[in-house]
């Protein structure tokens, strides 16, 4: 057991340098001078937009319980109290929809995204309650054992004591982002503080330079001594500066001179750094850029298969975290056996009207559809069982490669 022990408490603790908001190795601050925190970077629109359209697009899937049937299919578990709780609402205080909306804005912008399990007497789920992932620490006993460690505020629900309280893994529903120990994931912002900083960089410089003056800076030049250039200063100020002045005429008197010094933002390419920096937030997310308003490489025979991609490549990895982390947390171990969660993303992957029919009709002539099978993806009302709705039909014109031609060898038979 020695050697076991020993092996076991080598383990580094997943003591994340992103853990929450303490950054450890990298403190928020970019080399672009600009400090990069969650707060201040959802203060960008690009990471506003691709945060808001994965939180929304994950929160506005279907999430559902399913129970496992004896001849390999399944069917959802609308008895079971889990069902309702991811379905429809997961606490008296929110929807289904802002609770997983919550927990992947969390997810997106600490890379982790908590939630606190209420159980009953008899273990069942019975609430779930989104953490702010800032105030939450992972850390492991003197036993090697996992706990969850959240400071208190005065704005959470009122289902723990105030300070510090400890949890068990068991009371906590943990999605962790990409990480590097597996159990504790770290920020996208922190990660890519340098390129959200330089955003931000560039978003002030455009700001400063509008309430500077639409006309760029410059010298005033003058053939005597000025006895008061402070006081030309503020009056030149007064009377140019700002974009409500842009366009008015100088009057200038006794020989002064204006000299403008400074280089217009298209020469020092200030708009192009702007449109790359937007290109390269979405890329952290990646989001397709024509998502978050950038049409300039959108054409209308690409934009679907971008929008498709999106669904595979982008929202599936983020669907099968929450999946496994959902099953792993909220089910015991023999509901595991019987039960499994999963989001619906056909009405994502859906092709045009036409497209969709024609697809409808070769499942149908082909027999593996029914009438109500498509009226199900459809969101129609069912046709009855008397009028056919379940009955599963084939082409009668088919037939085996090795009966082609039995009507003319009938004779022959005989």
């Amino acid at each position: 057991m020695g050697l076991f022990s020993s092996i076991f408490h080598a383990r580094d603790k997943p003591k994340n340098a992103t853990n929450g908001s303490s950054y450890r190795f990298m403190l928020g601050g970019s080399t672009a001078g600009k400090a990069v925190t969650e707060r201040s970077a959802m203060q960008m629109t690009a990471v506003y937009a691709c945060v808001r359209i994965l939180s929304e697009a994950i929160a506005g899937l279907p999430l559902h319980l399913y129970h496992y049937l004896e001849d390999g299919g399944k069917e959802k578990a609308l008895d079971h109290p889990l069902y309702m709780l991811l379905h429809d609402e997961p606490n008296p205080e929110m929807s289904s929809f802002v609770f997983r909306e919550t927990l992947m804005t969390h997810l997106l912008l600490w890379g982790n995204a908590y939630a606190q399990i209420i159980r009953n007497g008899k273990g069942d789920v019975v609430a779930l309650y989104p953490l702010m992932p800032n105030r939450m620490t992972v850390d492991r006993d003197e036993k090697g054992q996992l706990y969850y460690s959240y400071q208190m505020s005065n704005t959470d629900a009122p289902t723990m004591l105030g300070g510090t309280v400890i949890l068990k893994p068991a009371d906590v529903l943990h999605i962790p982002g990409l990480g590097f120990d597996g159990l504790v994931g770290y920020s996208p912002i922190a990660m890519a503080k340098n390129a959200i900083g330089l955003a931000i960089a560039t978003e002030e410089y455009g700001a400063r330079f509008f309430a500077n003056g639409a006309t760029p800076g410059g010298i005033l030049e003058y053939p005597g001594v000025i006895k008061d250039p402070e006081k030309v200063r503020e009056s030149w100020n007064r009377g140019f500066s700002g974009s409500q002045n842009a366009g008015k005429v100088a009057i200038l008197e006794q020989g002064m001179k204006y000299t403008p010094i400074t280089i217009s933002p298209e020469q020092a390419q200030f708009l192009e750094t702007r449109k790359f920096q937007t290109n390269e937030i979405a890329r952290i997310f990646r989001v397709p850029p024509h998502m978050i308003g950038d049409l300039d490489r959108s054409t209308f025979s690409n934009i679907e298969n971008m929008s498709r991609e999106f669904v595979t490549y982008t929202l599936d990895p983020w669907i099968g975290r929450l999946e496994a982390s959902m099953h792993r947390s909220l089910l015991t171990e023999d509901e595991k056996k019987a039960y499994t969660i999963k989001f619906n993303v056909e009405g994502l992957l859906r092709g045009d009207y036409k497209s969709r029919m024609e697809g409808y009709a070769v499942g149908i002539n082909n027999g593996f559809m029914c009438v109500n099978d498509v009226r199900r993806l459809e969101d129609w009302n069912l046709v009855p069982d008397e009028l056919g709705g379940n009955i599963y039909m084939v082409n009668g014109t088919m037939v085996p490669l090795r009966d082609t031609g039995a009507a003319y060898r009938k004779g022959e038979n005989e």
